[in-house]
């Protein structure tokens, strides 16, 4: 499959604002969405009946036969090993939050073009009418046999967790939810540049993370995996904290492993002295607590639209500022690592993804920017073209020196 921008449909009446205008005409981002972003395109021509008797009957018998005597053949002589499911229930989309399985499938199919445009990888969205954990895994696992890997997208705390962790057990290709571990990903190798230009590693760093759900969690596993000096994970109430008797199964796991200083309170209280601030959960910091933390620190404020801390007040303070937004410096954006990762993945047929192929991709990414380090070049654009190569490549080595490659 060939994920494309096709050309708006005009022939269609869907989709009415004012006296009888289509939403085209009032704004392009519908126009652009008519028909949808994708189409599906051949790799192979049937221009006659030769043609056709390779690509179906009965040439394509001899191909299935093989299969079925030899099923690792399945991904020589089909798309499985180039192609991933981008699959989604809807509840937790962007920052539209629980918005169900159609409305979703707009930013799935977006999602799989930048498969195809930034890593080169096929994908097909699958929006599921279900938000039971074991039907969607269910589902997922019959699915499992047409892809190389599985991307879970939009999925609501604290059911993604469970739900990634069921289909890895019970899938051997790469299961990866992006909401979680692409974040965290290029979050680690801005940090990682970030260090790298104030003179610091990150073991000299202490960072206080703004939101305990599928992206904070996941950035604080990741952070301690590459050795930070001490994470703190803050939610509506306060510091994630052991002395806390109100956190669920995630969270208790979270605070036996975080929060080394021992701090507990309020998520302003915490920023006192930090180095970094990383908010992934949306509200606002004021401004007295940013000004509170350690000189030279680092923020990175990455909720959309608004950031928890506004770049005019965060430069205030702050050595390097980094948002989620494309018009600030120091875009945070998933796209720099999921499709690097399945492209590198999926090269060397990896049964799953694990965190040193993770931290490669990070270091990866890093050393992109290389000597143009800078304040507001702390991590490479999406468009630069150095960026999915490096990052398939390293996941790639990574992937054989774990000993999860199968080629």
């Amino acid at each position: 499959m060939a994920a494309e921008i096709v050309n708006p449909r005009s022939d269609s009446s869907a989709g009415q604002e004012g006296e009888g205008e289509p939403l085209d005409s009032f704004d392009p981002a519908f126009a652009l969405h008519r028909g949808g972003k994708m189409a599906v395109q051949a790799t192979v021509p049937v221009r006659d009946k030769d043609d056709l008797s390779l690509a179906y009957t009965p040439g394509v018998a001899k191909v299935c036969s093989a299969i079925a005597e030899q099923p690792e053949l399945v991904h020589d002589y089909t798309w499985k090993s180039s192609v991933v499911a981008v699959v989604t229930d809807g509840t937790a989309v962007l920052g539209l939050g629980d918005i169900g399985p159609e409305a979703s499938l707009p930013v799935m199919e977006g999602k799989a073009i930048l498969f195809k445009q930034f890593g080169g990888v096929d994908a097909v969205p699958i929006a599921l009418a279900t938000t039971d954990t074991d039907e969607i895994v269910d589902t997922v696992v019959r699915l499992a046999p047409s892809f190389g890997g599985v991307n879970l997208e939009d999925i609501s705390a604290p059911r993604c967790f469970d739900i990634e962790r069921k289909l890895q057990e019970r899938l051997d290709i790469p299961v990866f939810h992006d909401d979680q571990h692409g974040t965290a990903v290029v979050t680690l190798a801005a940090l990682r540049n970030a260090a790298k230009l104030t003179g610091r590693t990150l073991g000299d760093l202490r960072a206080v993370i703004s939101g305990a759900g599928a992206a904070g969690v996941a950035i604080a596993k990741m952070l301690l995996e590459a050795g930070i000096g001490d994470v703190a994970v803050a939610d509506r109430k306060g510091i994630v904290s052991a002395d806390r008797d109100d956190l669920t199964p995630v969270k208790r796991e979270l605070a036996e492993i975080t929060n080394r200083a021992g701090i507990s309170g309020s998520l302003e209280a915490a920023l006192s002295g930090a180095d970094v601030f990383i908010g992934v959960s949306g509200g606002t910091v004021p401004e007295p607590a940013v000004a509170s933390m350690a000189e030279g620190a680092f923020v990175f404020a990455m909720a959309n639209p608004n950031p928890e801390v506004h770049p005019d007040i965060a430069h205030r303070y702050a050595a390097v500022v980094a948002t989620g937004r494309s018009d600030f410096p120091n875009q945070i954006n998933n796209v720099l690592a999921f499709p690097g990762i399945f492209a590198g993945a999926l090269q060397v047929r990896a049964s799953r993804i694990t965190e040193g192929m993770k931290i490669a991709a990070a270091e990866a990414l890093a050393g992109v920017v290389g000597d143009d380090l800078a304040a507001d070049y702390v991590i490479p654009s999406p468009f630069d073209e150095r960026v999915a190569p490096a990052v398939t490549a390293a996941v790639a080595a990574a992937a054989r020196a774990e000993g999860v490659a199968r080629r």
